[in-house]
């Protein structure tokens, strides 16, 4: 039943938020809140900028150490190009940013929405008539999908310049060579694939977090948990979701 009434809140969060960001753009005299949206972009992803490059930075070497061994074997070394290129654009881009997004912001947006529903300033803006949905989930939303797309390109950016650096400077693949394969591999679907999959999970994070933080009950023992449930739910549910989008791009043939 749990599971059901979580489906439920989330789906009904996420409706109300679509419904507030199309009367938006359709109607002048409503507005979700931009400068709040440009807010929570600067507070959500530029500050989050540098933790994603040293996860994704390490992810590279990672990958580019352990897949040396097994690869020279065969001397095919300089295909360690073409594993990174595809593993990190379809794969470990979206996901790693989106894990480590979860923990820096998902569980910031739950404490601070559940904090005000503790202190009474839920109440407060549905007394002056103003709808919480539209003036604090729809910009947390907006901004959690916008930072994650951007965030996954920069880590995109920074795992496969890593391993080109270990590749060149330690495994001896020539630089040129390491190029010409990882450009031979990857191709634009693949990158827009892995976007794809980063504003899902930017909607699925900011979803699930602006629903635990808006349901807290019981004080500060209450936005302990909402904090708690929010990083688990998230990285669960973005799993299962990754899981599903593979399974999907495997049967269209997009792999």
């Amino acid at each position: 039943m749990h599971v059901f009434e979580f489906l439920g809140g989330l789906s009904g969060l996420l409706t109300y938020v679509m419904i507030w960001l199309i009367r938006s753009l359709t109607q002048k005299n409503v507005h979700f809140g931009r400068a709040a949206a440009v807010s929570q972009i600067v507070r959500i992803g530029f500050r989050s900028v540098g933790i994603v490059c040293l996860v994704c930075g390490c992810i590279g070497l990672i990958l580019a150490f352990q897949m040396e061994p097994p690869l020279s074997t065969f001397g095919q070394t300089d295909k360690i190009a073409n594993i990174v290129g595809v593993a990190v654009l379809r794969e470990l881009g979206p996901l790693i940013s989106a894990i480590v997004l979860t923990g820096f912001a998902g569980a910031a947006i739950a404490a601070e929405l559940g904090t005000m529903v503790v202190g009474e300033e839920i109440e407060a803006l549905e007394a002056q008539a103003l709808n919480p949905i539209r003036f604090l989930a729809v910009p947390r939303v907006i901004a959690t999908v916008v930072s994650l797309v951007l965030l996954t390109v920069i880590g995109d950016v920074v795992a496969i310049a890593t391993a080109c650096l270990v590749s060149v400077e330690m495994l001896d693949v020539p630089y040129e060579l390491y190029k010409d394969n990882t450009l031979s591999q990857v191709h634009l679907s693949d990158f827009l694939t892995g976007l794809l999959k980063a504003s899902v999970f930017g909607i699925i994070l900011a979803a699930i977090a602006c629903y635990n933080g808006l349901k807290v009950s019981g004080g500060a023992a209450g936005v302990g948990k909402a904090t708690t449930d929010t990083v688990v739910q998230t990285i669960v549910t973005i799993v299962i979701a990754d899981l599903l989008f593979t399974a999907i791009f495997f049967q269209l043939g997009w792999n």
